[in-house]
């Protein structure tokens, strides 16, 4: 774990693992554009510390290996210590390589506990084989 403090914002960093991903087409599995709906289970650890969050993805197949997804991630657990649960917004892409970018907020209102007042943004890029996807987040309280 990492965390830097500026004048505006704090960075912490660190790594999440896939814990559980299923996935479920909606409508017809051969065609493209394709939607598919998938439920994520996912464990953070660093300055986020979360197990076992709740993550729902909208995702659109433009290719059988490229596209991009929307979603929503539930954490419950710690920010640099900070006890509480809030959520993120997550908007992303995906290639050919199997590399996936993504980006997330945090909803505003969503925090609890500790964490109340949480404002925030991350990244992650996820590459193809990997088993942990290390992170950004700069986050404040407001």
């Amino acid at each position: 774990m990492s965390a830097q403090t500026s004048a505006e914002r704090t960075r912490t960093t660190g790594h999440f693992t896939y814990a559980d991903w299923q996935e479920r087409a909606l409508g017809e599995e051969d065609t493209f554009p394709r939607l598919a709906h998938a439920a994520v289970t996912n464990t953070f650890a660093g300055g986020i510390e979360a197990a076992r969050t709740t993550c729902e993805y909208t995702v659109l197949y433009l290719t059988e290996q490229t596209g991009g997804f929307t979603g929503m991630e539930l954490l419950a657990g710690t920010v640099d210590g900070r006890r509480g649960t809030f959520a993120v917004e997550e908007r992303g892409s995906f290639d050919e390589g199997g590399s996936v970018r993504c980006a997330f907020e945090v909803v505003p209102g969503s925090a609890t506990g500790e964490l109340a007042g949480l404002r925030g943004t991350g990244e992650f890029t996820a590459e193809h084989g990997s088993p942990s996807v290390p992170y950004t987040f700069d986050y404040d309280f407001g």
